[in-house]
């Protein structure tokens, strides 16, 4: 068994390695007129910056091609599987779209939606060579739809001055492209307010 002056010679010991930032006097002091609470200072350490990875500027996607769709691929019959999947998308969020649903309820919900896949379809523009397109939403930007037809082609339609209609389960809903000039994860958050008259 250790003695009292082996007892004191160790809690010295330890009290300089925990309190490594005070002299001697100082520990000596706090020993005969208070009590200690024996805690280890560990040193400071430096914290590391995460290194936020970079993606590809605007500029880079486009040299890139990454939103083009190739030639080969532009056929109306290789995205009617992802239409049928957007169909059962559109159910489940409006609970099976029975008759007795409001409709300004699933017209809420339809703006807030992703519409890749959807069908839509060109009603009141102001430009004549505009109206009757129709065909599935491949991509959406801000300010356009790329729209693939049932002849195969692709079409760039700005949403601007355009009303676009979209059928499902016997409901329509129809865009006013120029209150719509939103990216898709833009739109989730976005508060649409019910307006009595829309312009084009």
């Amino acid at each position: 068994p250790q003695g009292p002056e082996e007892a004191k010679a160790f809690v010295n010991a330890f009290l300089k390695r925990s309190m490594p930032k005070k002299k001697d006097e100082a520990i000596q002091d706090i020993l005969t007129r208070k009590a200690v609470v024996l805690q280890h200072y560990s040193k400071n350490k430096t914290k590391q910056k995460r290194k936020k990875t970079k993606g590809f500027t605007a500029k880079q996607r486009r040299e890139m091609r990454l939103f083009e769709i190739e030639p080969e691929q532009q056929r109306y019959t290789i995205f009617l599987p992802l239409h049928e999947l957007w169909k059962q998308y559109i159910r489940d969020l409006c609970h099976g779209l029975k008759p007795d649903a409001q409709p300004h309820m699933i017209q809420g919900k339809l703006l807030k939606a992703d519409l890749h896949g959807a069908i839509v379809t060109v009603t009141k523009s102001k430009c004549p060579s505009y109206v009757g397109i129709t065909g599935i939403i491949l991509q959406e930007f801000k300010h356009v739809f790329k729209i693939i037809t049932k002849e195969d082609k692709l079409k760039v339609v700005p949403k601007l001055n355009n009303v676009f209609s979209l059928e499902i389960d016997g409901f329509t809903s129809y865009i006013y492209g120029s209150k719509f000039q939103l990216r898709a994860s833009e739109r989730s958050a976005k508060k649409f307010k019910l307006k009595g008259t829309i312009d084009l």
